[in-house]
């Protein structure tokens, strides 16, 4: 496997080369990434060209259809899946919503869904208010000290009457990733439908969804390098199962079902151009970039971003390891995580620490990140809430150690 070529892949990166932007290292991209060139210019193209309504009978309008068609077509290649199996909605957040209301009229009162306090509370909070509907919910817990959650926990939760299983694929404090497949498979085992939030996930490189077995799938595109669209796959045979959502006479519509107010189309459009700069990044590091099929490509971009991001993320855990006066949330080897890094600071209040870091020019947060459960769970106040450090592969090494020695001067 080749190295990432960092110049590169930064080059794609508008926000590199932006003056207001100079001098500061991003230390945020979890709450958000900045969007990659490619990206910017279809936007900015579909609202000079073609912002009129798609599909229509004029020339305008056939380009602007065939723009989003184009979207859909090659992020369902690199998320290896139908294009039908592909939805875009406003949010991540807004698709659980629209999606637990979908499952609503499926289930029956005693029936049994599974959570966890690991998540973001977009994929919990829309799960547990189905239980104002006779839904029994249960709670699959995080281990109180590193935060991950236990496989085998999962079979005391399982019985005849589960029909749902909701879970994150990474964590955006703990980082931990989660082995989907395994934990599908026992769901699957007791004839429960799987939905895994990958918004923490899905920035290190787009998954394989079928290796995955996930029913259902979903992310943010304005986390990876996109748009601010939300992204969900559903297998086709689920989405056609599930209620419409949308406008009565788009029942038959299996793309319009789960939509229920228009799409945006300029953000969808554009969010084509997340797949241009992987092909980018792909056939720039690999000579047989026409051969290959979208899938393969996406397996390929997911190790390379992934094998860059691990050797940034070592030095930063060794770091932070030897530090005393602060808790790591989650584990602390860079093998098994992502490279979201939140801690709990001891001596200081974690805001006075940010703070400090600003001075540095480093943008990074505090706050419990709509993750209040696990926070919560692992002893930490909610509010404030802890120090998150999240990077992605276009983060420098002169970035990590900047950020270190910011780290030093800040607690």
């Amino acid at each position: 496997m080749p190295q990432l070529d960092l110049a590169f892949a930064r080059s794609h990166f508008p926000a590199f080369s932006e003056p207001s932007l100079k001098d500061w290292a991003f230390f945020e991209n979890a709450g958000g990434s900045y969007a990659c060139g490619p990206v910017i210019d279809r936007l900015t193209r579909f609202y000079r060209e073609t912002k009129v309504q798609p599909y229509g009978p004029f020339p305008a309008s056939e380009k602007a259809g065939k723009e989003m068609d184009e979207a859909r077509t090659r992020l369902a290649g690199y998320l290896n899946v139908a294009e039908d199996e592909l939805h875009f909605g406003p949010s991540t957040t807004q698709n659980t919503y629209v999606l637990a209301q979908a499952f609503r009229g499926s289930l029956q009162e005693g029936d049994e869904i599974i959570v966890t306090n690991q998540d973001h509370e977009a994929n919990s909070g829309a799960w547990r208010r189905l239980a104002d509907s006779g839904i029994v919910v249960r709670e699959w817990q995080v281990d109180p000290e590193s935060g991950q959650l236990d496989p085998a926990d999962l079979d005391d939760l399982l019985s005849e009457k589960t029909r749902l299983v909701a879970f994150p694929h990474c964590s955006n404090i703990v980082g931990h990733v989660n082995p989907v497949a395994e934990i599908a498979a026992k769901a699957h085992a007791a004839g429960a439908v799987v939905v895994v939030d990958g918004v923490s996930y899905a920035p290190h490189g787009f998954p394989d969804i079928q290796a995955l077995d996930a029913d259902i799938y979903l992310f943010s595109l304005y986390k990876t390098y996109g748009p601010h669209q939300g992204l969900m796959t559903v297998k086709r045979a689920l989405a056609e199962h599930l209620e419409n959502q949308g406008h009565f006479f788009n029942a038959g519509n299996i793309l319009k079902k789960l939509t229920p107010a228009g799409p945006d189309h300029a953000q969808i459009a554009a969010s084509a151009g997340i797949a241009d700069y992987f092909d980018a990044l792909h056939d720039h590091h690999f000579a047989d970039g026409d051969d290959i099929d979208p899938a393969e490509r996406g397996r390929r971009v997911h190790a390379l971003l992934e094998g860059q991001e691990k050797t940034l993320l070592a030095p930063l855990l060794d770091y932070l390891r030897q530090r005393n006066d602060i808790r790591i949330m989650g584990p602390s080897d860079p093998a098994v995580r992502a490279p979201t890094v939140a801690i709990h600071t001891k001596n200081k209040p974690a805001p006075e620490v940010v703070e400090g870091l600003r001075k540095h020019r480093i943008a990074a947060c505090v706050s419990n990140f709509y993750a209040y459960r696990l926070v919560e769970a692992m002893g930490v106040a909610p509010d404030p809430g802890v120090l998150r450090l999240s990077f992605v592969h276009y983060t420098s090494p002169e970035e990590i150690d900047r950020l270190i020695k910011a780290m030093d001067a800040s607690l």
